[in-house]
């Protein structure tokens, strides 16, 4: 069944590849060398491609304004996903309620406008009015603002609050400028402190950025960015092979052979913070039961999934953190046992009729898989999981939807979905805890309610000892892990296909900062 089902694809794909090249040369500008083989300051032009459209520019609701080179954080993640200084140069705490933050006195924002905390301290505000969650994620009780100190205090003692502001929906923006431009103009064209500001912006197409010559940190080398959104992935890896783009990001694994002989490109294989999931919906009562769960999460082959899918840039998972972080956990990584599987949907009081199917009151078992092709693996895991369940006898429906965000969260209907979720994106498993699985969490569209996983987050957001929060962070995991609320398949590289002209950049796990002021090419 699986080799079907990848043949399959493969035919499609060839048959999209040639129709492809055919159109695709038209359909963008290429950049070429000059005599010398270098580029000219003028036609310092790069091109990237990423999976998932953007509505609009909005930095309260998106990433695309922090990864465009638009906006900035108060904090970021260095290399080695360690916290530092961005727009604050320094931040202390004495009891882990009341903040004080020195902003950087060099900064300006693009429209020339001088950084200080007030202006902080209202972008701040701005984000929280607009992205109900954050005010959750932040608990900020109160901002004082003074020259370029900010002190914030929180509403309980609250260590996190420094990784929660490198989340990129703190970006800082000038709201003064919103006020002036209007709202609708100012979410398709936010004023930032970053190297690169709005030229161009097409919703759902592609952003323009040029450069911002009087940059805090140095003038960018580049002097535009065209960023192009594309769900498909076989028409990003056919761009890249054009050479219509020159970075793009979220490659098909079974395509990168063919990219990896064009000696003038390169493939970035990068161990990321991400993991592959099954998503339940609690509300369900198809899979309300944990014997469903835990027979479904049986049905799931991860072993094939990175070797067969990801074609080995996967490593099989054993829970929401990989295992090689201090806060991973050691439960073996479940295996596909379909006996086994059956037996549990036997004890949840199914039986298998003599079709093969699994029923219950007469009624067999029928499953809605949602899943989407903005990430090229999901929708082939999700087969997977299908023609594995089908073996059990339990029938999964697969549903293909555009932006699942929405769907999950404007939807009831659904059983599971494929998803996927950057599951410690600043070196820590708070944010991922808070976000997918408290009640006021913008991840937890599948309404999940665990009692003793909320007291453990609530006691984990007010500790500040380093090894007593992995030791939260781990019995924290092995409450999902027991409840069955995801099943955690695999984690995956962050595939990414780069032209060798692009020098003095590399893609980075935490996948925040793309458009850098360093990012130059040959």
């Amino acid at each position: 069944m699986k080799t079907n089902v990848f043949s399959i694809k493969k035919l499609v794909i060839l048959a999209l590849g040639l129709m492809m090249l055919i159109t695709v040369g038209c359909s963008a500008e290429k950049s070429h060398s000059d005599a010398e083989g270098e580029k000219t300051e003028k036609d310092k032009n790069v091109t990237m491609i990423f999976s998932f459209k953007s509505p609009n520019l909005d930095p309260h609701t998106g990433f695309t304004p922090i990864r465009a080179g638009v906006t900035e954080t108060l904090l970021k993640l260095d290399e080695h996903s360690n916290i530092e200084g961005w727009l604050a140069e320094k931040w202390e705490t004495t009891d882990n309620v009341t903040w004080e933050f020195i902003i950087r006195d060099d900064v300006t924002f693009q429209d020339g406008a001088k950084l200080d905390a007030a202006k902080v301290k209202a972008s701040i505000e701005r984000s929280i009015a607009v992205n109900e969650s954050l005010g959750g994620s932040l608990k900020i009780q109160s901002m004082k603002a003074d020259g370029q100190k900010l002190i914030i205090t929180t509403t309980e003692p609250y260590p996190a609050l420094s990784s929660e502001l490198v989340n990129p929906y703190t970006s800082i923006v000038n709201i003064a400028a919103e006020k002036e431009m209007g709202e609708e103009a100012f979410r398709n064209a936010p004023v930032g402190t970053g190297p690169f500001k709005v030229k161009k912006f097409t919703s759902n197409q592609e952003v323009q950025v040029i450069k911002n010559d009087n940059y805090w940190a140095g003038k960018p080398k580049i002097n535009k960015a065209t960023i192009k959104f594309n769900e498909d992935a076989n028409v990003r890896a056919l761009a890249l092979q054009s050479k219509e783009a020159d970075v793009v990001y979220n490659l098909p694994a079974e395509g990168i052979e063919a990219i990896k002989k064009d000696t003038a490109l390169k493939i970035e294989s990068v161990h990321g913070l991400r993991s592959h999931f099954v998503l339940f919906n609690q509300k369900s009562p198809n899979v309300s039961d944990i014997k469903v769960r835990e027979a479904l999460n049986l049905l799931l082959d991860r072993k094939s999934i990175a070797d067969d899918i990801m074609l080995g840039h996967a490593v099989p998972a054993n829970g929401p953190f990989n295992s090689n972080l201090p806060f991973g956990i050691d439960d073996e990584v479940k295996e596909l046992d379909i006996e086994k599987a059956k037996e549990l949907l036997i004890e949840a009081g199914y039986k298998q009729n003599d079709a093969g199917k699994m029923e219950k009151d007469g009624k067999t078992i029928k499953l809605e898989l949602i899943t989407y092709k903005a990430r090229p693996e999901l929708p082939l895991i999700a087969q997977l999981f299908q023609s594995d369940a089908a073996k059990a006898g339990v029938e999964i429906g697969i549903k293909m939807v555009e932006n699942a965000d929405t769907h999950l969260a404007e939807n009831s209907d659904w059983d599971l979905a494929t998803y996927s979720n950057n599951t410690s994106p600043r070196g820590d498993g708070s944010y991922f805890l808070n976000t997918a699985f408290t009640e006021t969490g913008a991840l937890n569209v599948g309404k999940i309610n665990i009692p003793e996983l909320n007291e453990l987050i609530n006691e984990l957001n007010t500790t500040s000892d380093l090894d007593e929060r992995i030791q939260l962070t781990k019995e924290a995991a092995n409450i999902i892990n027991k409840e069955i609320v995801h099943s955690y398949a695999v984690y995956p590289n962050i595939l990414v296909g780069v032209n060798n002209r692009i020098k003095g950049w590399a893609p980075t796990a935490e996948e925040y900062y793309i458009i850098t002021h360093t990012l130059d090419v040959k």
